[in-house]
């Protein structure tokens, strides 16, 4: 066998349909569309939830913002678990900047709120702008320091 042997599987390959080439080719005039209408035309379909005249579903529903009531000026966090600081060393500072620079936060311009599952094995000075008790309980017990950050 060479590579100009080879030929692609019996059936496989099919002509695309040439449309509006004349009568004798089976698709001519009108090249399968019908005659008239949006439909004929070029670039003639209707848009997606196109109801006709009448007033499309998604605005016969009453109007809502997203699903449900969100507030607008809702502080959203970087929630931290303990078990997540074990990569920093005894003694360390450990701030929002640093926790950047440690890629623990989703997004650096949110405030940060230090959560309490798992454990501390060092002693860290810890400063964020939320902490729980538990957490708090759990930094101080393993010999470190809490912080609160205010917001803004």
């Amino acid at each position: 066998m060479k590579l100009h042997d080879l030929k692609p599987e019996e059936g496989s390959k099919k002509n695309r349909k040439r449309v509006g080439r004349g009568i004798s080719a089976g698709q001519g005039k009108t090249a399968g569309r019908g005659t008239k209408g949006q439909g004929a035309r070029s670039g003639g379909q209707a848009r997606l939830y196109h109801q006709g005249g009448n007033l499309p579903f998604f605005r016969r529903l009453p109007f809502r913002r997203g699903e449900g009531f969100t507030p607008i000026h809702r502080i959203e966090y970087n929630e931290v678990n303990l078990d997540q600081l074990n990569d920093f060393k005894a003694g360390q500072e450990v701030s929002p900047i640093s926790m950047a620079g440690a890629r623990l936060l989703r997004d650096p311009r949110n405030p940060v709120a230090i959560l309490g599952r798992g454990d501390v094995n060092v002693a860290l000075s810890v400063s964020a702008h939320r902490v729980t008790k538990a957490a708090q309980a759990k930094i101080e017990a393993a010999g470190g320091s809490v912080e609160i950050l205010e917001l803004g």
